[in-house]
């Protein structure tokens, strides 16, 4: 199944749980003026081929004390060695994405930091000593305009 393969019912039901995970299969039937049976189905159909990943709580970084957030290139000291860095970058909590990028850098990973020393010390003591990571650049981000997810059509 592929984006070609949603019908508009697919479309709706994504629609609605994007605006509202939580949202009751019941009340989205409602909603939709289709039966309660669809929803499951549709839902289930869509999991099952991976354009639903899973329902998750989104966190404040702000509200929980994180003041500080970078995004933060890497350069590898060989670029065969990135599946292994990205694996240690994984055990440390702060880091949040890890994306394989082009170019002089081979990753980009965001951090989320409670101060500015705190970043320091993630980037110094937990990122620099990983086997093949030969250096990094950082960018402070003020805040982030919008998330959003990808456009259904």
């Amino acid at each position: 199944m592929d984006k070609n393969q949603l019908d508009p019912i697919d479309s709706l039901i994504l629609k609605e749980l994007t605006a509202d995970a939580r949202m009751p299969f019941t009340q989205l039937s409602k909603k939709l003026k289709v039966s309660n049976t669809l929803v499951h189905q549709r839902i289930k159909k869509m999991k099952d081929a991976g354009i639903i990943v899973n329902a998750t709580i989104h966190l404040d970084p702000w509200k929980l004390g994180y003041k500080t957030s970078a995004y933060t290139q890497i350069m590898l000291t060989d670029a065969k060695l990135h599946r292994e860095v990205e694996e240690k970058l994984s055990k440390i909590p702060e880091v949040v994405e890890c994306v394989n990028i082009s170019g002089r850098y081979a990753l980009l990973i965001k951090i989320f930091a409670f101060n500015n020393r705190h970043l320091r010390d993630i980037i110094y003591e937990k990122i620099h000593p990983i086997d093949g990571v030969e250096g990094t650049n950082s960018t402070i981000s003020f805040e982030s305009a919008f998330v959003r997810n990808v456009p259904l059509g």
